[in-house]
């Protein structure tokens, strides 16, 4: 296949990575990609859009690498007292804490904004 049109799911393997043209569990491009880490600027928001009305606090552009988001992610969850996930690098926390979330964070030394409404 040309690099104009890569192969981007295939009937054998399932979605295929357009760099490596390997499956997606056997990318080698994927792991050594690291993630686009914004501007330096961390962003607290509420957000309910369709989450059937339940209110979460979402945390993007955080500049750490994965392992240290986790690791960040677990520590807000616990001084929040609430649930949450990491997804594509962005941190969703369970309820409306960004008071609480925008303290920790200023305290451990990022940047940080209130987004949205």
């Amino acid at each position: 296949m040309s690099a104009h049109n890569p192969i981007v799911f295939s009937t054998e393997w399932g979605e295929m990575c357009p760099k490596c043209q390997k499956p997606v569990a056997q990318c080698s491009c994927k792991k050594n990609a690291s993630r686009v880490l914004g501007d330096g600027i961390v962003r607290v928001q509420r957000e309910s859009k369709g989450r059937k009305g339940k209110t979460v606090t979402l945390i993007s552009g955080v500049p750490l690498e994965d392992t240290a988001l986790k690791t960040l992610m677990g520590d807000l969850k616990r001084s929040c007292g609430a649930g949450g996930s990491l997804k594509d690098g962005i941190i969703e926390i369970q309820g409306d804490h960004r008071d609480a979330i925008v303290a920790e964070l200023i305290k451990r030394g990022f940047p940080v904004k209130l987004a949205g409404g």
